[in-house]
């Protein structure tokens, strides 16, 4: 269960155009950015080029002049910072538009942590009876520092499987200095929350602090012990965490995505008191293509425009052609 999206390692003073470091598909590499103001603007896609504002998701505070963005995007001579239009987003819990710019709603997945025991009470039965049942059967969670043992922990955690939720796990087979790097993000307001079993790792959480908000990037237990329920405990310690800091919402990537309909990551979420905040994410276009495919929802993707039927039937048959290569695959 992750929601690891696009994150640096660097930060730059240069105003204008610099570079910056991201994750995609758990690797590594270098790509143009324009910087303007406290933001960093990096330009993705092939057919359609989408401006968008790196770690976005991850940021302490929203794009404080998207204004001076799109007129710093229009008026770049860099071929490969050409983009056909920007979007960005509000943070929770800022669900009224406040830009006169055409937008969509953001589905995301979101939990007061106000008050813990008003998010314990307002939990399914079930979901109480798996926490203290992670407890019962010898499951400690803590807070922990990224050392040498955390990250050898991780390194077992990620080799446990190929494949996660159906799906290629492309942080498999990653080296001890592989994970410290993908680690190594905002360092100076996360915390790394693990479950214990001994001295077994068996489950992780990631959590990072954004102002009033914190996020969850990246939820990860142990398939092998999901019978001691390492997930929800490590939920529970995360709201715990940002109830103790003050911290009003916690965040845990999106709740519906598209078309996509109901599947077992949103179930988790719902069953660990997670609701659907809907928050403006706007679209400015650049370019007449821009507004063109803004026009006709291209800028959606896939999961935006395809029938929910259409969408399961290919997740089907993506789930079974992942398990019959983890057949052959050598051990």
């Amino acid at each position: 269960m992750s929601a690891t999206l696009l994150q640096t390692t660097a930060t730059h003073t240069v105003v204008g155009r610099s570079s910056a470091e991201i994750s995609v598909k758990g690797r590594w590499s270098r790509v143009p950015a324009l910087e303007v103001s406290d933001n960093k603007l990096i330009v993705h896609g092939k057919r359609l080029r989408q401006a968008v504002v790196l770690d976005e998701d991850w940021l302490e505070r929203e794009v404080s002049d998207p204004e001076l963005c799109v007129r710093a995007l229009k008026d770049h001579d860099s071929s490969d910072l050409r983009a056909d239009l920007f979007t960005f987003t509000q943070k929770p819990p800022h669900t009224t538009p406040q830009y006169t710019y055409p937008f969509e709603w953001d589905s995301v997945a979101v939990t007061s942590t106000a008050s813990f025991k008003d998010w314990w009470d307002g939990l399914p039965q079930a979901t109480r009876k798996n926490v203290r049942r992670s407890q019962k059967r010898g499951v400690t969670v803590k807070v922990c520092r990224l050392t040498d043992e955390l990250v050898k922990g991780l390194v077992d955690l990620n080799n446990e499987s190929p494949l996660r939720q159906g799906r290629r796990y492309y942080h498999y087979g990653k080296s001890f200095d592989q994970v410290r790097r993908d680690q190594s993000t905002f360092l100076g307001r996360c915390d790394f929350i693990g479950a214990y079993l001994g001295d077994e790792l068996v489950g992780f959480l990631k959590l990072i602090y954004r102002g009033q908000t914190a996020s969850i990037i990246q939820l990860l237990p142990k398939a092998s012990h999901a019978d001691k329920r390492p997930a929800n405990a490590l939920v529970a310690k995360a709201v715990e965490l940002c109830n103790s800091k003050g911290i009003s919402h916690l965040t845990y990537g999106r709740y519906n995505y598209g078309n996509k309909g109901d599947n077992p990551l949103r179930e988790f979420k719902v069953r660990n008191g997670f609701s659907e905040m809907l928050v403006p994410r706007y679209y400015v276009a650049l370019t007449r293509k821009g507004r063109l495919c803004i026009k006709l929802k291209l800028h959606r993707g896939l999961l935006g425009i395809l029938p929910r039927s259409v969408i399961s039937l290919g997740v089907a048959a993506r789930n079974h052609w992942h398990n019959f290569q983890a057949i052959f695959r050598p051990a």
